[in-house]
């Protein structure tokens, strides 16, 4: 049987209902996309060496190496990571934690072993350089979905991978000031929804930085679970450039949510 349309329902704005729904719903598919991306990248728990290089715009180098420890929450939602720095000399026991909160502010932690102290980090300093990279504190895991209103411009490829390219704002001035950008313009796979490059805004609207993600390794098979294996952040407004490469990545090891606290940290 076929259903009918009420009487009140007339027979335009039954046309306009049709339009509506033939039309692409391109904020709700960036949002979903975005979510994908999100948690692509949401590893169970995970053991990784690192090396790090930063590149000055005269061409100079300096080397770190960094052990890294991740682990999803129950929550299937939150992460928890220690990042901490054993080369050079000068830096090593250096460590950084954070851990994701999805109904608050993060916490974030950095330990300072010149110091021997722990010094808490606000929210505001996600905006922060993370140990003289290009890279911010709040890029060390992916932010929050709902925290940027999101827009599908179109789809582009990047090095020959088709992307969807997704224009995303902060939804809110804290997100804006926390963040440090006016905007991010993200370029995700279509195949496994990594980014494979991310431009990002400042406050005034200039481009600030170019993030490259290469090398998608398949680190959970059984929950579709990706890594990109290599990082390149550029700071197109100074000139200078920071490589991220996982050199190990290893799930099989032992993994406890005790790692993840401000006592650990002070552990060599």
């Amino acid at each position: 049987m076929k259903p009918t349309l009420p009487f009140s329902f007339g027979r335009a704005a039954f046309g306009a209902a049709i339009a509506c729904a033939l039309l692409p719903a391109r904020a709700d598919t960036a949002h979903d996309m975005m979510e994908k991306n999100f948690y692509v990248s949401k590893i169970g728990a995970m053991k990784s060496q690192m090396t790090m290089n930063l590149v000055a715009p005269d061409g100079k180098q300096r080397v770190r190496k960094m052990d890294t420890v991740s682990q999803l929450q129950k929550n299937g939602i939150d992460s928890s990571l220690v990042v901490r720095f054993q080369h050079p000399q000068d830096i090593k026991g250096t460590a950084f934690l954070e851990v994701e909160h999805a109904d608050g502010d993060d916490d974030l932690w950095i330990y300072l072993p010149a110091l021997q102290k722990v010094r808490r980090l606000v929210a505001n300093n996600k905006k922060d350089s993370f140990m003289g990279s290009d890279f911010s504190y709040g890029e060390m895991l992916p932010p929050r979905v709902d925290a940027w209103r999101h827009t599908q411009i179109r789809s582009e490829a990047v090095e020959g991978q088709e992307c969807v390219l997704i224009e995303s704002v902060p939804a809110s001035d804290k997100v804006r000031e926390d963040s440090g950008y006016s905007k991010k313009l993200s370029w995700l796979r279509k195949d496994n929804a990594l980014e494979a490059k991310v431009e990002y805004y400042d406050l005034a609207g200039k481009l600030l930085k170019v993030q490259h993600a290469r090398q998608p390794k398949l680190v959970e098979p059984d929950k579709g679970r990706w890594l990109a294996q290599s990082r390149e952040m550029v700071n197109v407004q100074t000139g200078h450039k920071t490589l991220i490469s996982l050199d190990t990545i290893d799930t099989a090891s032992s993994v406890t949510p005790q790692m993840f606290s401000t006592r650990a940290l002070e552990v060599r």
